[in-house]
């Protein structure tokens, strides 16, 4: 394969998915400096990927190709709708690619990788079974030309890279070469934004996920919340529409001293999240699943690992958790 391929990178949504893709983007950049990396992300998360685009000093994403599905589905009978989509499929087509790597799994994402124009003998991969707790549509390996089987307990950082490795032929990076996710420059630029209310401990609990069947139930949430205030944490609940503030106030009005902020975008969740931390905090992002389907994710920050350890006994203690996800 030439050192400088055109390659295609297929994750539309949603928000946790997006970012444990981003990953790839500095393994492919660290082992191609010169290839073309374009990525396809609903419309709604291009913010997300904006801070890795390539500029003066920076090498990432060459190109962000929105798409706008979820809301073409609304209004599916419109002629502005197909306007759109010829529109994203003539931005699509630009380019000739060689290397198609889609990792969510999903028909929705494969049928991109088919309406994308390729290069002869360009690789498609993408995932050849689903993996614990994760969406998968088996339909969608009808449009790969190589499926890549991964292990059913598998991080979807670790699966993104799975796929990753197998679609150009390279030994499987494994963890100890450390995921990144955004340049530390733009980390550092984010200004502090500080919260009326909020106090020290406390931790960021988001219970919005993007389908209704995945949500933990407010029942959990508040026991969660009651036996966390005890121990001395304030909950903060945050927000990003009407109706996901009227859970957090309702959820906040049951637990002792818990917060329910003003509403703000990622970049204010990562300042928020970093005002706890000192230069020699980790910081964990935690990911907890319990019944079925449902989840719940919190952020905390903690002074070292084995702190880490005894607030997540505490946790498993307070629930039956099938799997937990750091």
């Amino acid at each position: 394969m030439s050192t400088s391929p055109k390659i295609l990178l297929v994750k539309l949504s949603s928000l946790g998915d997006v970012l444990h893709n981003l990953p790839i983007v500095w393994d492919l950049r660290a082992r191609l400096p010169d290839a073309q990396i374009d990525w396809v992300v609903e419309e709604g998360y291009v913010h997300l990927l904006e801070p890795l685009l390539s500029r003066d000093g920076f090498n990432g994403i060459n190109r962000i190709i929105p798409f706008g599905l979820r809301r073409w589905k609304k209004n599916l009978f419109k002629l502005a709708t197909w306007k759109e989509f010829f529109a994203f499929r003539k931005t699509l087509q630009s380019t000739t690619y060689d290397v198609l790597i889609e990792t969510q799994g999903l028909l929705k994402s494969a049928i991109v990788c088919s309406l994308a124009k390729k290069s002869c003998g360009a690789v498609i991969a993408g995932l050849a079974n689903s993996t614990e707790f994760s969406g998968y549509e088996p339909l969608a390996r009808a449009f790969y030309n190589q499926s890549v089987q991964v292990p059913i307990q598998c991080h979807a950082v670790d699966r993104s890279r799975w796929v990753t490795c197998s679609a150009l032929d390279w030994p499987l990076i494994e963890r100890d070469d450390a995921p990144q996710f955004y340049p530390p420059e733009w980390v550092s630029s984010i200004s502090k934004r500080s919260v009326d209310g909020l106090h020290t401990p406390y931790i960021l609990c988001f219970h919005s996920t993007a389908r209704e069947a995945k949500r933990w139930s407010n029942d959990n949430w508040i026991t969660l919340g009651k036996d966390l205030s005890g121990r001395g944490y304030q909950v903060v609940f945050p927000w990003g529409g009407p109706s996901e503030k009227a859970i957090s106030e309702l959820l906040a009005s049951q637990i002792p001293n818990a917060l329910v902020p003003p509403a703000f975008s990622i970049e204010d969740a990562f300042s928020i999240i970093s005002l706890q931390s000192k230069s020699t905090a980790t910081h964990h992002a935690g990911r907890l699943r319990g019944i079925g389907r449902s989840e719940f994710v919190m952020w905390v920050i903690f002074k070292n690992h084995q702190v880490f350890k005894k607030f997540l006994k505490l946790l498993l203690s307070c629930f039956s958790l099938s799997a937990v996800r750091c």
